[in-house]
């Protein structure tokens, strides 16, 4: 039995490699693991379809080599390479004595990429659709007042500050309450803890008018983040309004998608809400406007029925003293037709006594003093005799 030293099996080992191998091969693989240490170091790996490991391999990417790769990938795909994603790269394959087994890798297809991103975000928002849940958020009713704000960022950043003070120094004036809800908006955690403020604002929901989840900055790969089908399937289904601001001028998440309302920054995220306020100020004044309207047409109507009133008034007065006034001539002339004055001047005279009136002889005694009333004056006299 012949007997080979584990250098010499090794060395066999790579020798029939290099015999019996292409000088490369284009590989599929995701990406398990990766450190970048000047050079970058890769663990690749295929999985089965019940999600465990079928194959791995370490793999390598020299400095010059990762400098030039990554620059170029980033450049069509606006990603950078990371864990999770799905790659075709260009591989040559190395045994070593030590390290076993390896790749280096010398060249990589961005298109390979692209479309497995695109195939998965089409996955996500076709299992969002099945759900029935693609539209709950904008069937829902903005408060007319979205005053009060839970805002979920990422505490230090800039987007976050840009936010609030767009948010606090609007020129109309409006007030209003905002609450950070801190939550990681890059890395592979990130889904996970923004789902965990999701559910720190929904314990107090009563609290809130709006929920606003702004992304300042930060590189276009961790837009990955807010495709994933959880995170998009939890802002879907949350009871308040959400506005999220963590797009690019060219980019659209699957949670852009989903929310009530979607913007390009956090900055834009602050104007929305002061437009919404603003809107709620020009109808409150455009109400105003048409009360006092409707008030001034009033007090007019009132005042033309007021003042007719009075015309109406005043002219019946009139009528009514110039009816009494005639009366009252026609009064006064009766009045001096039959007034003893009148009845005097005419030779008429009237004999009293007693202050009674003499109508008859049998009205007087002798030895009585009569009072005879004429037109210019009364003449006394005693009655000597009453036959």
């Amino acid at each position: 039995m012949k007997q080979y030293s584990l250098i010499e099996l090794c060395q066999g080992i790579e020798q029939v490699l290099q015999a019996e191998l292409e000088e490369s091969y284009w590989v599929r693989a995701e990406i398990a693991s990766l450190t970048e240490r000047g050079h970058c170091y890769m663990e690749l790996v295929e999985k089965a379809k019940n999600n465990s490991i079928a194959a791995k391999v370490r793999a390598t990417c020299w400095q010059q080599v990762y400098h030039l790769l990554s620059a170029y990938f980033a450049n069509e795909t606006g990603q950078t390479l990371s864990v999770g994603m799905q790659v075709l790269l260009q591989v040559e394959v190395s045994f070593h004595a030590v390290y076993g087994l390896s790749l280096n890798i010398v060249g990589i297809d961005p298109t390979f990429t692209l479309g497995d991103l695109a195939r998965q975000r089409q996955l996500t928002i076709q299992r969002l659709q099945e759900d029935g849940v693609m539209d709950l958020q904008r069937a829902m009713k903005m408060p007319l007042l979205p005053r009060r704000v839970a805002v979920i960022s990422a505490a230090d950043a800039a987007g976050y500050g840009d936010f609030c003070h767009q948010l606090q120094s609007n020129s109309s004036g409006f007030s209003f309450r905002t609450q950070l809800f801190p939550a990681l908006m890059q890395g592979e955690q990130s889904p996970a803890s923004i789902i965990a403020a999701l559910e720190q604002v929904a314990a107090v929901m009563d609290a809130y008018d709006v929920v606003v989840i702004v992304r300042g900055g930060g590189a276009t790969t961790d837009l990955r983040n807010f495709d994933d089908y959880s995170l998009a399937f939890h802002c879907a289904n949350f009871p308040l309004p959400i506005i999220a601001g963590i797009g690019h001028t060219r980019d659209i998440s699957v949670v852009d998608m989903v929310v009530h309302t979607s913007v390009k920054t956090p900055t834009a995220a602050a104007e929305w809400l002061i437009a919404a306020m603003q809107e709620q100020a020009d109808r409150l004044g455009d109400l105003q406007w048409r009360l006092q309207r409707v008030a001034q047409n009033a007090i007019r109507r009132h005042q033309n029925i007021l003042d007719n009133l009075w015309q109406s008034l005043r002219f019946a007065t009139q009528r009514r003293l110039h009816r009494q006034r005639t009366q009252l001539e026609l009064w006064t002339k009766t009045i001096a037709l039959h007034s003893p004055e009148r009845i005097y001047r005419m030779g008429y005279s009237l004999t009293t006594v007693n202050g009674k009136i003499v109508k008859s002889i049998h009205d007087v005694k002798a030895g009585e003093q009569l009072e005879t009333h004429v037109a210019d004056g009364v003449i006394r006299s005693e009655v000597k005799s009453e036959k």
